[in-house]
């Protein structure tokens, strides 16, 4: 077994889910997870569950505690080492918060408004139903952040202005206050396999989607999961190839099962030349199936031990602190505040 380099030596990264679905789906783990899971490799890791996060919106409290269980079991499925990575839930580590209202203090209000994603949410809601809390979201991933001195930050594109505004309020805290903050970098993977709805290959794949059938969920049931494979839109001809301008369909396909098998698209469309739709459907569902019984079988294995489950969320949160309780004081120093005996 190789040996480790000591975490002084890496650099850290950080990132976290929404525990907003009952289940993730095959975008989440190719687009996200499986990357995660390679981080560990070289990276010293900080992955969390944001449950102060999901309070923005209207939610259901016994929802969220289930899906923050669901959140931390998929995720360990996925192949986040606990031995590895701290792995802890976001309001287990009260120094989130804390910092985020230091950062609420120099960031602007207009800074906030231009997000576009609370532009897009409380377009769909109407602003007056949009929480404050959806509004500061940005301010508070920034403390998620910054409260590592993560230099790293996986994330898709549509987070990367949320990186952007966390960039600005650390050289804002650096240039008033001394150099306090490591400036992270968006680390977006450009190799991921960013995998589109079955039913609308036009559409990422996403929990939020009005039809199930285009969504394959990392527990559904196998036979289910193979079926929504072989009802998968794709065009009128018949030649399985890559071609996402002409044939969306079939090219969201080929790169499932090219991030299924971490074969070459190439040798996927050499396999099946000649071949109809009907047939490369069929092995993919197989595929598929065989894929989510075993990822399912493993979620609810640990989650059938919720005392498991809490005790390495208990220790991903104490290493966590150990490192988030250090950045805190040196803010609270640097920002004027009485030291005080709680430490």
């Amino acid at each position: 077994m190789h040996s480790m380099p000591e975490p002084a030596d890496r650099p850290r990264a950080l990132s976290g889910a929404q525990p907003t679905a009952d289940s993730y789906h095959l975008g989440n783990y190719f687009g996200a997870f499986k990357q995660w899971v390679a981080l560990q490799d070289e990276f010293e890791t900080f992955y969390f569950i944001p449950d102060l996060h999901a309070i923005t919106v209207e939610y259901d409290p016994a929802q969220l505690r289930e899906r923050t269980y669901i959140a931390a079991a998929q995720l360990l499925a996925s192949g986040v080492d606990p031995e590895r990575s701290a792995l802890f839930v976001q309001s287990h580590v009260p120094e989130h918060a804390q910092l985020a209202w230091v950062l609420g203090g120099i960031a602007g209000f207009g800074e906030a408004a231009r997000m576009t994603q609370f532009k897009d949410k409380s377009a769909k809601s109407g602003s007056d139903s949009a929480s404050v809390g959806l509004f500061t979201y940005p301010i508070l991933m920034a403390a998620d952040i910054l409260i590592y001195q993560a230099d790293k930050v996986p994330v898709g594109e549509d987070q990367r202005q949320h990186v952007e505004l966390t960039r600005n309020l650390a050289q804002r805290f650096n240039h008033r206050f001394g150099e306090t903050f490591t400036v992270p970098e968006p680390h977006i993977v450009k190799e991921t396999a960013k995998i589109y709805d079955l039913q609308d290959p036009g559409a990422k794949m996403s929990g939020s989607a009005v039809s199930h059938s285009g969504v394959v969920n990392l527990t559904d049931d196998p036979k289910k999961a193979a079926k929504k494979i072989r009802s998968a839109v794709t065009d009128s001809g018949s030649e399985v190839r890559f071609d996402p301008v002409e044939k969306p369909g079939i090219s969201n396909l080929l790169l499932i099962h090219s991030a299924l098998t971490d074969r070459p698209i190439a040798d996927i469309e050499a396999e099946f030349a000649g071949q109809q739709y009907g047939h490369f459907k069929v092995a993919l569902g197989e595929l598929v199936a065989d894929f989510v019984d075993t990822f399912g079988t493993r979620t609810r294995e640990l989650l059938d031990d919720k005392g498991e489950l809490d005790r390495v969320l208990a220790a991903g949160a104490a290493r966590a602190r150990e490192v988030a309780a250090q950045t805190l004081a040196t803010v609270y120093d640097r920002s004027g505040f009485v030291p005080g005996a709680i430490r």
